[in-house]
């Protein structure tokens, strides 16, 4: 009967979490950036419900970032937990408090600045609450880590929402750099192994460092603490150190042993922009460089990057595909390097302000827009293998 029903592309969508979640991740990615690069260039005024650089922040960071979240962990956690997925009605309603915050916080205009702020902060938790009894169910305590991490950003996201501070968009970041390199530590090296495993290579040369791990991950609880109090004299120092103990991190999973395969690349690179970002960030506060360049570095590089390796992925083994990368879809990965160095070299001035924007816009636009031709399709359809999800 459910595999009838989900014949349906628009019941499919609401089979699994990430079906609607990868897809609407990818819609606002496009739509966001777009309806931006209107307004910053003066050629569209918006009713938004709150202050403009308020907006841009919290959609690219908070509106694309948390269904994203939304789609992999409340996938993820059903494999790690053995229990069955959240899908149709309830799914339905939690995609419709995200999407109502889209909308409201877009278009609804200062009048809705409350009711706008109420429907964004509920989204975080639906999905913690989802994946958090789970998760205690299965005593399963190692994912709890997780689950402070989802803590942390829905305080930062109220911040951002309600006071609209430049540390709170900071602490966001760190906290999105945190969620990244946990969840990527977990599935980068192994994927990594595991390809190197059936193509000839050998899975040992792919290692992991427990202690490196815990430091790297105290190294940027530090780097939080001094972002968010604003103890600027004690950044560069954090930064560097987690930029440092990132790269060396990076390096021992040797992602160039994989470089045949677009699906793992795209992994290795995405996190390779984090240490960067770090870098830029211990720059501003060491050598005055922008701002503004370790924000698009991880926002566009790192955030943008993973974003769509792990969409990319995930769409393709939980739908009973075969994992090869669709056709075009290697060209959305090159367009978003592209796009974060036209960016970075817009920030540090070798490119001029427009022509800079408007490049990086187009590629981001263009990247995601592949996404969503080359895998629309693959989210509405059932799954290949004919199974239920």
């Amino acid at each position: 009967m459910e595999q009838t029903l989900a014949m349906n592309p628009l019941t499919q969508l609401f089979a699994y979490p990430f079906r609607i979640f990868f897809l609407s991740t990818a819609v606002w990615a496009v739509l966001a950036v777009v309806l931006w690069t209107l307004t910053v260039s003066g050629l569209l005024s918006l009713p938004l419900a709150h202050a403009p650089l308020q907006w841009h922040r919290h959609e690219m960071l908070f509106g694309m970032l948390t269904p994203a979240i939304a789609g992999f962990l409340l996938t993820a956690v059903c494999v790690w937990t053995g229990t069955d997925r959240l899908r149709n009605a309830p799914l339905v309603l939690m995609w419709v408090v995200w999407l109502a915050g889209r909308l409201t916080a877009t278009f609804g205009g200062a009048d809705l600045n409350a009711l706008s702020i109420t429907l964004n902060l509920s989204f975080l938790p639906l999905v913690a609450l989802d994946a958090g009894w789970r998760i205690v169910r299965a005593r399963q305590w190692r994912q709890l880590l997780l689950m402070a991490v989802l803590t942390l950003l829905w305080l930062v996201q109220a911040g951002l929402l309600m006071d609209g501070g430049r540390a709170w968009t900071n602490g966001g970041l760190v906290l999105a750099a945190i969620l990244m390199l946990v969840v990527g530590g977990r599935i980068t090296p192994a994927f990594s192994a595991n390809w190197l495993r059936g193509h000839g290579g050998d899975p040992a040369a792919v290692r992991t460092v427990p202690a490196l791990d815990i430091a790297l991950l105290v190294a940027l609880g530090l780097l939080l603490v001094v972002t968010l109090t604003g103890f600027d004299p004690g950044l560069p120092l954090a930064a560097g150190v987690a930029a440092l103990l990132a790269l060396a991190r990076l390096a021992l999973w040797r992602g160039w042993l994989v470089r045949r395969e677009p699906l793992l690349w795209i992994l290795h690179l995405s996190l390779l922009w984090i240490p960067v970002a770090l870098l830029l960030l211990a720059g501003h506060y060491q050598f005055g460089w922008p701002p503004t360049a370790w924000q698009h570095a991880l926002g566009i590089g790192a955030i943008g990057g993973l974003i769509l390796g792990v969409m990319t992925r995930v769409s393709l083994g939980h739908t009973g595909r075969p994992m090869a990368l669709p056709r075009g879809m290697v060209s959305a990965y090159l367009l978003i390097q592209l796009a974060v160095v036209v960016r970075l070299l817009t920030v540090f001035g070798v490119l001029p302000w427009q022509p800079g924007v408007t490049v990086t816009a187009g590629a981001w636009v263009l990247a995601y827009a592949l996404f969503l031709w080359r895998y629309a399709a693959v989210l509405w359809l059932p799954r290949a293998d004919g199974k239920p999800g």
